[in-house]
C-alpha cells in the first residue's frame, strides 16, 4: 500500500509486539513451574496446561498443588510473619518500593507475559494494567512508611489467604499482596488456573528485592486449591471471582474467625441521559463493555438510554461496532483480544444463543477462526426481567433498554441484586450528583468509566460482596485493633425462685415500628436475678416479629436522608431523657445483674449517646488524591438496615454502643435484647418514644438469641448482622448471612470490653464506602 492510499483510507496496519523476551522466560523453566513457597521454587509435579487462547499454543506446564504443598506455603508464611511484622512499616517499605521499581524494570515482560496468557490486547495489558500494579506497590510503599504514625492502634491479622482471578492477573494479585505485606502480614496467594504465568513471574522478582523467605508463597492449580487455602489455617481470606464461588467460602469460612474480604460479580448499569455528549458516551460505553474482551465484573453490560435519544444513541453505538478491530492480541491495533479459554467462549455463546428477546446486533467485523473469538454484540430491546439483563454473562455482550425519568432510571439501574459499580452520563452536573447517591453500587463513574486507582477504595455491596480494596479504607481489611481478648464466659442460669419483687406487674413488650407490641406467638419468658428472683417477664421474639421489626426498619430509610445534624440532636435529646430517670435504670441494672455498677454503666451510656451525637455530622468521606484530572470522592453512607445481638455482660451500655453509633450514621436498627438481662432495653424504649426518633429507626425484640438471630442472619432485607451475645451464634450468623452475603460483625466467641471499645471502631462497621468518580477536565 503507498502512501496516498494509506491517508486515503485510514486502515491500520499491524503492529506486532514480539514475545521473544517472554517466550525465553518461559524456555529458562523449560516450560514447566513447580509452586513458590519459603522463597524458592518447588519441583515441578503433576501439572495442567498453559495456553495462548488466542492460538491455543502450549505456554507451560503448572504444577496442581497437593494439600501438603498447601500446608508447606501456610508453615513458611507462618513462620516468616512475626519477623516480617517486626520489621516495622519503613522497613517493609523498602521492600515495597523495590518491587514498585522491578516492576517498572520489567514492564514489558509483564505485559507481553500478561497478554499471551491471558489473551488481552498488549494496549490494555502494558497502558492499563501493569502501571496500575507498579502505582500499587508505590502507593502502599507509602503507607507502610506512614503505618506506625497514622495507624498506632492496629496490628497486622498475620497470614493472609488470597485467590485472584483470570481476567487480571497480575492486577488482582497487587490489589491484595501490595496491602497485606504493607501492614505486615504474609500471604499465601493461589492465582487461577488459566492465568497462572505472570504471578509465578512476580515471584522471581520477589527474590530480585530481596523479599524475605516465606513473606509471599504462591500455589498453583485449580478450584479444589482454592478450597484448600480457605480451609488452611489462615488467618484472613481475600477473594475475587464469582459470587457463587464467594457466597460458599462465606459458609465455609463461618464460626472460624477469619476476617473475609468478597469482590464478586456484577451486572453494572451504563446510564445515558438525553443531555449527554453522545459521543463521548458512545466511546465510554466501548471502553466499559468492550475493554479485556467484556471479562470485567463491573462491565458496563446494561445500557439504559433514556428513551428519547435512544434510536441515536443505538445507531451511533452500531457504526462505533462495525469499526472495531479483532484478532491478534499482540497487535498493537487490535481493540478487542481472544476470550481467556473455549470454556469461557462456550459459556459466552450458550448465554447469547439461549436468548430469544429483543434484537441482535453482531459487529460487521472480521473475526478469527481459531482461537476463541467472540464478536462484539448487542442485544437492545429487552425487558427489566429478561435473564440477560439479570445475570452476568462475562463476556463481549452489551444488552440494553430504555428508561423515561431519572426515577425510572434508578429503579432500572438498582433492579439488580449485584451492585459493584455504575455509570452515568449526562452534562447536567446536578442530575449526575442528585443520582449518584441513588445507585446501589460500590463504585460511581461520571462521565467517564473504569477509572481505578490505589487512593480510592473499590469494592461492591450486596451480592457483589463486601470489603474495599484500595486506599486507607482498604487498609482495615489487612489490620485489627490491638487488644487482648478473653473468652467470653457462658452464663449460668438462676436458680428458680417464684417471689416477685414488684407489688403491680408491669408488662414489658416489644418495640416495633414506634410501638409497643406483643409478641406475635403469645408466650413470654421469666427475667430472673442472679438469686433466682422473678423481675418480671418479656415476649419470646419469633420470626413474625422479626419480620414485622424488619419491614418497619425498612419502611424507616428516610432518616438515612436526614442530616448528621439532625440525628446529633435526637441522639443529645435521647442521653438528656435517660439522664433524667438515670437513677431507675441504675437500679434496674443492679436488680437484674446483682451488682453495684449499674450508675457507673449508665454514665458510660450517656457517654457514648454524646460521642455518637458527637460523630453524626463529622463522619465527612474524604477526597481520595488520584492522578486524574478530577476527584474521586470516598463517600461514608450508612449500610442499612442493621440487625445488632446485644451482651449480657452490659445490658444497656452493649445495647447503647451498638445502637447509637448505627443511628448516628443514618442506619435503623433491629436490636435483640441481652437475653439474661433485657428489661433495661424494654425500659429504654419509652426514652425512645419521648426523644423524636422516628417510627422504625430503633425496633426492640426480647427473647432466646438462639431463635433471633438466624432469623435476621437469613433476611434478605436486612444489610448487616452483629452479635455479641453470650451464646456464641458466630457460626450460625455467618453461614446463614450468605444468602445475600450481608456483612456481619461477631464476637466469635469472645468478651468485649464495652467501657474502652473505640467509638471509630463501631463507626466502620456502621458505614459503606462508596466511591464517586468526578473528571473535570483533560
Amino acid at each position: 500500500m503507498t502512501v496516498k492510499e494509506k491517508f486515503e483510507t485510514m486502515d491500520y496496519g499491524p503492529a506486532p509486539e514480539s514475545d521473544t523476551e517472554a517466550q525465553a522466560w518461559l524456555e529458562s523453566f523449560e516450560r514447566k513451574f513447580g509452586h513458590f513457597i519459603d522463597g524458592a521454587f518447588t519441583a515441578p509435579g503433576p501439572a495442567f496446561d498453559s495456553r495462548n487462547p488466542a492460538t491455543g499454543a502450549l505456554l507451560a506446564e503448572v504444577t496442581q498443588a497437593r494439600q501438603e504443598d498447601v500446608y508447606a506455603a501456610v508453615k513458611a508464611a507462618r513462620r516468616a510473619q512475626g519477623k516480617w511484622a517486626a520489621l516495622g512499616g519503613p522497613g517493609r517499605a523498602r521492600h515495597l518500593y523495590a518491587l514498585a521499581r522491578l516492576l517498572q524494570k520489567h514492564a514489558r515482560l509483564f505485559s507481553v507475559l500478561e497478554t499471551l496468557d491471558t489473551g488481552k490486547p498488549i494496549r490494555e495489558a502494558r497502558d492499563i494494567d501493569i502501571p496500575l500494579v507498579q502505582r500499587h506497590f508505590y502507593y502502599h510503599a507509602g503507607m507502610a512508611q506512614l503505618m506506625e504514625d497514622s495507624l498506632p492502634d492496629v496490628e497486622p491479622l498475620g497470614v493472609c489467604g488470597q485467590i485472584i482471578p483470570w481476567n487480571f492477573p497480575l492486577l488482582m494479585l497487587a490489589w491484595k499482596v501490595a496491602p497485606a505485606l504493607a501492614m505486615g502480614n504474609t500471604v499465601v496467594l493461589k492465582p487461577a488456573e488459566y492465568t497462572p504465568l505472570t504471578a509465578l513471574l512476580f515471584a522471581e522478582i520477589t527474590r530480585q528485592a530481596g523479599l524475605p523467605k516465606g513473606v509471599v508463597n504462591i500455589v498453583t492449580g485449580d478450584g479444589t486449591v482454592g478450597e484448600m487455602v480457605v480451609k488452611a489455617d489462615v488467618d484472613k481470606i481475600a477473594f475475587t471471582g464469582s459470587t457463587a464461588v464467594g457466597r460458599r467460602i462465606r459458609e465455609v469460612t463461618a464460626g472460624s474467625g477469619k476476617a473475609l474480604t468478597l469482590e464478586l460479580g456484577g451486572k453494572s448499569p451504563y446510564i445515558v441521559f438525553d443531555d449527554a455528549d453522545l459521543d463521548s458516551a458512545v466511546e465510554g460505553l466501548v471502553d466499559a463493555i468492550w475493554f479485556n474482551q467484556g471479562q470485567v465484573c463491573c462491565a458496563g453490560s446494561r445500557l439504559l438510554v433514556q428513551e428519547s435519544v435512544a434510536e441515536d444513541f443505538h445507531a451511533r453505538l452500531r457504526r462505533r461496532m462495525d469499526r472495531l478491530r479483532i484478532g491478534d492480541p499482540l497487535d498493537k491495533c487490535i481493540d478487542v483480544g481472544a476470550v481467556v479459554d473455549p470454556v469461557q467462549l462456550a459459556r459466552i455463546t450458550e448465554m447469547v444463543e439461549g436468548n430469544t428477546a429483543g434484537e441482535r446486533h453482531v459487529a460487521g467485523i472480521s473475526v478469527p477462526t481459531s482461537g476463541c473469538f467472540y464478536p462484539p454484540t448487542l442485544i437492545s430491546g429487552l425487558g427489566p426481567a429478561d435473564s440477560l439483563m439479570q445475570e452476568e454473562i462475562f463476556g463481549p455482550v452489551l444488552v440494553s433498554c430504555t428508561f423515561r425519568t431519572p426515577d425510572e432510571a434508578v429503579a432500572l439501574a438498582n433492579n439488580t441484586r449485584y451492585g459493584l459499580a455504575a455509570t452515568l452520563w449526562s452534562e447536567n452536573i446536578n442530575l449526575a450528583l442528585d443520582i449518584a447517591p441513588k445507585l446501589a453500587a460500590g463504585v460511581v463513574w461520571i462521565n467517564a468509566t473504569n477509572l481505578f486507582d490505589a487512593a480510592a477504595p473499590f469494592g461492591g455491596v450486596r451480592e457483589s460482596g463486601f470489603g474495599r480494596e484500595g486506599g486507607w479504607e482498604g487498609l482495615t481489611a489487612y489490620t485489627r485493633p490491638k487488644d487482648t481478648r478473653k473468652q467470653l464466659k457462658q452464663r449460668a442460669a438462676p436458680q428458680r425462685n417464684e417471689v416477685a419483687t414488684t407489688v403491680i406487674d408491669r408488662t414489658a413488650k416489644l418495640y416495633i415500628g414506634g410501638k409497643q407490641a406483643r409478641p406475635d406467638n403469645g408466650h413470654s419468658l421469666p427475667v430472673r436475678d442472679p438469686a433466682g428472683r422473678l423481675l418480671g417477664h418479656v415476649g419470646q421474639g419469633s420470626r413474625k416479629d422479626v419480620r414485622n421489626a424488619v419491614e418497619a426498619a425498612r419502611g424507616a430509610s428516610a432518616w438515612a436522608r436526614t442530616t448528621g445534624h439532625l440525628r446529633a440532636q435526637i441522639l443529645y435529646y435521647m442521653a438528656e431523657n435517660l439522664s433524667a430517670r438515670a437513677m431507675e435504670f441504675a437500679a434496674r441494672i443492679d436488680a437484674m445483674t446483682g451488682g453495684r455498677k449499674g450508675a457507673q454503666e449508665v454514665e458510660f451510656c450517656l457517654d457514648r449517646l454524646f460521642t455518637a451525637a458527637a460523630w453524626a455530622d463529622k463522619v465527612d468521606g474524604r477526597t481520595a488524591g488520584v492522578p486524574i484530572r478530577g476527584v474521586a470522592l470516598a463517600m461514608k453512607e450508612p449500610v442499612g438496615v442493621i440487625g445488632a445481638i446485644c451482651p449480657d455482660e452490659a445490658p444497656l451500655l452493649g445495647l447503647m454502643s451498638l445502637m447509637a453509633p448505627a443511628i448516628a450514621m443514618g442506619n435503623r436498627v433491629v436490636l435483640a435484647a441481652s437475653e439474661a438481662h433485657p428489661l433495661a432495653a424494654t425500659d429504654f424504649y419509652q426514652v425512645i418514644d419521648t426523644s423524636d426518633v422516628p417510627a422504625g429507626v430503633v425496633n426492640i425484640l426480647t427473647g432466646r438469641h438462639a431463635d433471633l438471630a438466624p432469623t435476621l442472619a437469613a433476611h434478605l432485607d436486612v444489610d448487616a448482622v452483629w452479635s455479641f451475645s453470650s451464646t456464641d451464634l458466630s457460626a450460625e450468623i455467618e453461614r446463614a448471612s450468605a444468602g445475600n452475603l450481608k456483612r456481619t460483625w461477631v464476637n466469635d466467641g469472645f468478651a468485649t470490653d464495652w467501657a474502652s471499645l473505640k467509638m471509630r471502631c463501631i463507626l466502620n462497621h456502621a458505614t459503606e464506602d462508596r466511591t464517586i468518580w468526578i473528571p473535570y477536565g483533560a
